[in-house]
């Protein structure tokens, strides 16, 4: 096998274990913030005196880190076009690693009064706005890095590395919560998980330093296509349109993990689950999407994208009816069966495949830009949904109400981005250099299924070799 080929799978190699680390530390921060904002903050960071207020704040400040997003998908969409994805992809790694790690030397609301919760939304919006950049800024530079008929399975890890943040976020938090005296853990013990992510940041600095700036970045000159975001709208509308309505597949996380653990713990529901029980159905669900999320990615690089898309979003609508009427029958082996089919396994047709299926919709200049902002766009639109469900489906709604009126906005919205697959062309079969052409065509099946068992020899050749 050439050097250059050595050379070739190994910056594929690297670019998916920098996306990889790089989206585990965007999950696990998001996951111990949550944990916290619901468990610790409403007690240290706020006024106890007014418990109804302090939980509002504590959640509050973690829902400014989507108000974030939109806002850090302009700016560092745009940065990622004309400054290289490397360089994006450091700037997220750095600010989303130092923002999580001051989160653990704040002060408290006793010892600094308001100055506590108004550091920590600040730097929740830092996490936020670095959030917006990570996904895109990765999934692009895997993309271009990837051998043709790879690029699925290697994009895949970008989302793979969500799911094993949030297992790794859980195995640190739970048994500090568990073993620890509850003075102890509200005293210091909560600081430790927003400290190791210290850890975490010197790896990934270290893994993107090592990465080598995609050819496509490189070739753009820095600042030679004016405004990538202007760019985007102008020249790649309609993908960006097409996305956005893809990303609204993100209604079946806030169903499932979201609203679904309200209407299973809440009281006023009816339902009765313990806080505790509950915790376990994401855990367990992203034990199986760790799995099932490469299976998926490879998966598209054989039949395609749409196909996974399409299939997985229509799966997922249809089965949130089953997912709330299995909590409604106060059963939790069945809400956990129906968590690990719906979330942990169908989702991730989804998940799997829009880290690859995205930047393949836009050409090289505005690929960072147009995704990071129809994507982020989306995300926040669909998860707004989690304050509408208690709307119109509250507690002290009927089992059927909510049922029917959860489940068919979930449906509605995943119909919505099932449209937007289909509608959006099929890129597994192209160059990359060739997504940048207008009127390009694919690659006849048998040359392509040549050229991908060529690339897969050659990644296990390197493998044995190294």
């Amino acid at each position: 096998m050439s050097t250059e080929t050595q050379s070739h799978s190994g910056q594929s190699k690297k670019a998916a274990a920098s996306g990889w680390i790089g989206s585990a530390l965007e999950y696990y921060d998001f996951f111990i913030y949550a944990q916290a904002a619901a468990l610790i903050f409403p007690l240290i960071m706020f006024d106890k005196s007014d418990p109804q207020m302090a939980i509002i704040g504590a959640l509050g400040t973690y829902a400014v880190g989507y108000v974030a997003r939109p806002i850090g998908a302009f700016v560092l969409g745009a940065w990622g076009d004309k400054h290289g994805r490397k360089n994006v992809l450091v700037l997220c790694m750095l600010l989303m690693g130092f923002s999580t790690m001051a989160v653990a030397v704040l002060p408290t609301y006793q010892q600094v009064g308001i100055v506590a919760p108004s550091l920590l939304m600040v730097l929740r919006l830092v996490q936020g706005f670095a959030v917006a950049g990570e996904i895109s800024g990765a999934s692009s530079m895997i993309m271009e890095h990837a051998p043709l008929g790879r690029r699925g399975y290697l994009g895949s890890f970008t989302l793979q590395g969500t799911q094993f943040g949030q297992i790794l976020a859980a195995a640190v938090f739970l048994p500090l919560a568990h073993f620890l005296s509850e003075e102890a853990f509200h005293s210091w013990g909560w600081r430790i998980p927003f400290a190791l992510s210290a850890f975490v940041v010197v790896a990934g600095y270290f893994i993107r330093k090592r990465v080598d700036e995609t050819h496509t970045a490189a070739d753009n000159p820095e600042g030679d296509q004016g405004s990538p975001v202007a760019a985007a709208w102008r020249d790649s509308r309609g993908s960006m349109i097409r996305v956005f309505c893809m990303a609204l597949t993100n209604i079946v996380a806030v169903t499932t993990a979201i609203f679904g653990a309200t209407y299973a713990t809440n009281k006023d529901y009816g339902i009765g689950f313990h806080a505790d029980v509950y915790l376990w159905i994401p855990l367990l669900g992203n034990l199986v999407a760790v799995i099932v999320i490469p299976v998926v990615g490879n998966l598209s690089d054989k039949i395609g994208r749409r196909p996974c898309l399409m299939v997985s979003t229509i799966a997922c609508g249809l089965m949130s009816y089953g997912y709330l009427w299995a909590i409604s029958t106060h059963s939790v082996p069945l809400a956990i069966i129906f968590s690990l089919v719906m979330w942990g396994a169908v989702y991730q047709g989804y998940n799997a495949v829009f880290p690859a299926f995205y930047p393949e919709q836009f050409p090289a200049k505005n690929r960072v830009s147009g995704m990071a902002i129809s994507q982020n766009m989306g995300t926040v639109a669909s998860s707004a949904m989690v304050l509408v469900f208690p709307l119109v489906a509250g507690p002290g709604s009927s089992h059927g109400h909510v049922i029917f009126t959860v489940g068919t906005i979930t449906l509605a919205l995943c119909v919505i981005a099932c449209l937007g697959a289909f509608f959006s062309p099929e890129t597994y079969r192209f160059r990359a250099e060739d997504l940048d052409i207008p009127g390009s065509k694919p690659l006849p099946k048998a040359e392509y299924m040549a050229l991908r068992d060529q690339a897969i020899a050659e990644a296990k050749s390197a493998k044995v070799s190294a």
